[in-house]
């Protein structure tokens, strides 16, 4: 039995018992960590394939080790200029191990609770409440902040003739008189 799976911003085939290099993962040396971004599945021929992953599944995994891997040379050059540059880097990476690959059943995740409801019904409360002054002051309307086309939408309303060819001073000014 194997799996497709996404981890870190990458996806692995992995299997049973297998050891992988993974981009640090912020879990501790002795963690176990649940994958549940399955993008396919093989149960002994049984290939199943999610869109774009399949609900339920998850991969169980254990944390080895953090470490950095191998050093990898960045070397620029531009002939006859005299342009040489040499960079080095490496990568942090966890080792993991998979313990085992559910099919189905698997609970996802919980993500860690946010106070982001209470900022989204403050911000709720504000657009009734120029709701309601825009009910009250109707007949105060702010001509000079409407774009052009609302204007030439209102005039037509209003019914000002020849509101197609005039400028927006000039709507303003007809829908203040009319």
């Amino acid at each position: 039995m194997y799996a497709i799976v996404e981890m870190a911003g990458q996806q692995f085939k992995v299997a049973k018992d297998q050891k992988v290099f993974v981009h640090r993962l912020e879990a501790k040396e002795g963690q176990k960590v649940t994958f549940d971004k399955v993008l396919l599945l093989d149960d002994e021929g049984k290939i199943t394939v999610g869109a774009p992953a399949i609900e339920g599944a998850a991969v169980e995994a254990k944390v080895l080790q953090h470490l950095k891997g191998d050093k990898v040379i960045v070397f620029k050059k531009k002939r006859r200029k005299g342009y040489q540059k040499k960079n080095g880097h490496r990568q942090y990476l966890t080792e993991i191990q998979v313990a085992s690959i559910v099919a189905s059943g698997a609970k996802k995740a919980a993500p860690a609770a946010k106070d982001e409801p209470k900022a989204k019904e403050t911000k709720t409360e504000a657009p009734k409440i120029k709701a309601e002054a825009k009910s009250t002051a109707s007949a105060a309307i702010d001509y000079d902040s409407m774009t052009v086309s609302a204007l030439k939408a209102t005039a037509k309303e209003k019914g000002v003739s020849g509101y197609s060819s005039m400028k927006k001073a000039e709507l303003v000014e007809a829908l203040k008189n009319a």
